[in-house]
């Protein structure tokens, strides 16, 4: 087996290990079955073969990533290679000023009141 990426079909839980979306096969493997990993928009299985072309739609880190795949390896590649097994359209993460906005509570000072959870989400735009 090589592990020059080529064009050939591979498992999607496989290719997502390769291309170093997430760290284990395992973790990849858990994703795709729980439903956080879409191939062309339907939910696919960890035994799905993907190819150059396919659109995915990844659930991780709390926001999606929309990566269409432009090559293949059946093992973990370097990170730079990784990078071109696929081009990433997904818009980018909001910043983080936006989290830091949300107020403070002090320790011990007990769940928040109605009230309190009200302004909480009215800062959060909720």
């Amino acid at each position: 087996m090589s592990t020059e990426p080529d064009g050939s079909p591979v498992r999607l839980d496989v290719w997502l290990w390769a291309a170093r979306i997430f760290k284990t096969r395992s973790q990849s493997a858990e994703a795709v079955r729980a439903g956080h990993v879409k191939v062309g928009g339907a939910p696919a299985k960890p035994a799905a073969q993907v190819v150059p072309g396919d659109r995915l739609r990844v659930w991780k880190d709390h926001r999606y990533l929309d990566l269409e795949v432009t090559g293949t390896a059946k093992k973990r590649v370097g990170a730079p290679v990784a990078r071109t097994l696929y081009i990433d359209h997904s818009p980018p993460p909001p910043p983080r000023e936006l989290f830091a906005a949300a107020p403070v509570r002090d320790r011990g000072a007990g769940r928040p009141t109605k009230k309190d959870r009200r302004a909480i989400d009215r800062l959060r735009g909720f």
